[in-house]
């Protein structure tokens, strides 16, 4: 079993930077991707990056794109630069045991218990 912690959300001006992390622990972990998602009041939970285990792959939402970067070392991080009042919500990083990458919720059967993240006006 993927077991996952995230940590870094909290209250940023637009136009601010937040770094997140996802601890990532279980066996087998070359076997996986590690994604971004996150979820809105009101709205569902959304595709946001990821990254494959090997590193070599990442890929990420329009609304990511050019703003956003995801990586992995000792854990797996996403960049959030040029913030936005509607970035807010709450984070969460998840494994999918997929080892070629998936934007595609479903795939994803381990899950953080989520950081929030607040973008100000």
């Amino acid at each position: 079993q993927v077991q996952l912690v995230e940590s870094g959300g909290g209250l940023v001006q637009a136009g601010g930077s937040l770094r997140l992390s996802c601890a990532v622990s279980g066996p087998t972990l070359s076997r996986y991707t590690v994604g971004w998602f996150r979820q809105a009041p009101g709205k569902e939970r959304e595709f946001v990056a990821y990254v494959t285990w090997s590193g070599r792959s990442t890929y990420y939402a329009d609304s990511a794109k050019g703003r956003f970067t995801i990586s992995r070392d000792n854990a797996v991080a996403l960049q959030m630069n040029s913030l936005k009042p509607e970035d807010t919500a709450v984070y969460y990083c998840a494994a999918a045991a997929v080892r070629f990458g998936s934007a595609n919720r479903d795939s994803y059967s381990s899950w953080g218990q989520g950081t929030q993240v607040t973008v100000s006006s």
